[in-house]
């Protein structure tokens, strides 16, 4: 395999290069319903993310099976974005394209008593892929720069130090075999309200939805300011950030299934030979 240099349809430049944060300009100035560098439409964008999900589902396989023969790489997909933005529908829509066994998924919610009681990586060090797997964060350890920061959860002197030890977090995580790819969903406010609506008027949707939803939007400049921090600071050659508009989710789910296509690609994964003597092994199984 090896990385393609052949653009995917519908794509004037690589989604790696044309979504990565340094050339996103300001957050607050993003426009959320944009699809940087994809011409297509809901309709095609659709149709592709079915086809590429082959693709990388065939990868995915592949990576599974290098793991399993001792290889041991990985590969990270953190999410973030501000509540309404998406994140669970990447992990229902693009990680649901892969096999599950390959997957290693999980949710971050407020620290737990126990976790409170480590630094702010330690819950996060015991969530890592294993050798073979894609893993997948909703949300991740930037919840530490992010809401902390937003709400003075703990004195500045000591969140803004936060942003050294995750570079060197995520420097050690990518040299031990991780390639990671981080991803910040970013919705309007109006899309952000529609969707809070419909929560509402849908009684089925009633579990998604917290009150406390709302009360976040009066912080929504200091959640920017927060995340313009983020991209300045933690945005490196070993573990990217990449800008999507979260306005259209079908757009941000082709976006991260290209993102994790080209990080698998990057890969130079090939199918494992076998460990013992196929020949022989046909004619056993023939003569069954």
């Amino acid at each position: 395999m090896g990385k393609s240099e052949q653009l995917p349809d519908g794509w004037s430049a690589a989604p790696r290069e044309t979504l990565r944060a340094a050339n996103a300009g300001p957050i607050a100035a993003y426009d959320p319903s944009s699809t940087p560098g994809y011409s297509g439409d809901k309709e095609t964008g659709t149709a592709a993310l079915a086809a590429r999900g082959e693709l990388l589902a065939d990868l995915q396989e592949m990576l599974f099976a290098n793991g399993r023969s001792g290889d041991h790489r990985s590969v990270l997909l953190v999410i973030q974005g501000m509540d309404t933005a998406g994140k669970g529908g990447i992990v229902r829509h693009v990680g649901g394209l892969c096999d599950p066994q390959g997957l290693r998924i999980k949710g971050f919610g407020p620290p737990t008593k126990e976790e409170l009681a480590h630094d702010f990586l330690w819950r996060i060090h015991r969530e890592l892929p294993p050798a073979g797997r894609i893993g997948i964060f909703d949300r991740s350890h930037y919840e530490d720069v992010l809401p902390v920061r937003v709400h003075n959860l703990v004195p500045e002197s000591v969140w803004s130090q936060r942003y050294d030890a995750i570079n060197q977090f995520e420097r050690e995580v990518a040299d031990a075999g991780t390639t990671i790819v981080k991803v910040a969903l970013v919705v309007s406010k109006e899309e952000q309200k529609q969707r809070l609506s419909d929560r509402l008027d849908d009684p089925n949707k009633h579990w998604k939805y917290n009150p406390s939803d709302v009360d976040e939007r009066g912080h929504w400049d200091d959640y920017l300011e927060a995340y313009q921090a983020i991209f300045d600071r933690t945005d490196t050659p070993h573990a990217p950030w990449y800008v999507l508009g979260a306005d259209r989710k079908w757009f941000s789910r082709l976006a991260v299934c290209e993102l994790l296509i080209d990080a698998l690609d990057g890969l130079d994964l090939g199918w494992p030979k076998a460990t013992f003597d196929v020949e022989k092994e046909k004619a056993r199984v023939a003569a069954l």
